[in-house]
């Protein structure tokens, strides 16, 4: 997998979160609110990067999928805080659920796929 296709892959997670959440509240489609909602994920994603330096195994679900998932949530809601945007139990739990499932979740079906083809390759190598 190309090395870029890690970070687009985790900004879309994040980007399908935000707007799956605006949408569910049904708050405005202004391209502003979805920014002012996605801006403090989107910064706690660059730090988990940064951090883990991703973008050497960006397919990897330990510890760089965890990590990524963990800052993005955490510096996410933190920066919400700081921001002055809510931060409810309620969607602190779905943020961690829905970040989780998609940030790893992606991650393994990369290595499942890439497993296969390992797999594949054998067997008619």
């Amino acid at each position: 997998m190309p090395k870029v296709l890690g970070g687009v892959a985790d900004v879309l997670c994040v980007l399908v979160f935000v707007a799956i959440g605006r949408a569910s509240h049904e708050e405005a489609a202004s391209l502003g609110g979805f920014l002012t909602t996605a801006w403090p994920f989107l910064a706690g994603l660059g730090v988990g990067w940064g951090l883990l330096r991703a973008w050497r195994r960006p397919e990897g679900v330990w510890p760089v999928g965890v990590g990524v998932w963990v800052s993005t949530v955490t510096a996410g809601m933190l920066l919400r805080v700081l921001a002055g945007q809510g931060t409810a139990l309620a969607f602190v739990i779905v943020a961690c659920v829905f970040l989780g499932a998609a940030l790893l979740g992606w991650r393994l079906v990369a290595r499942l796929v890439s497993a296969r083809a390992v797999s594949f390759t054998d067997r008619t190598g």
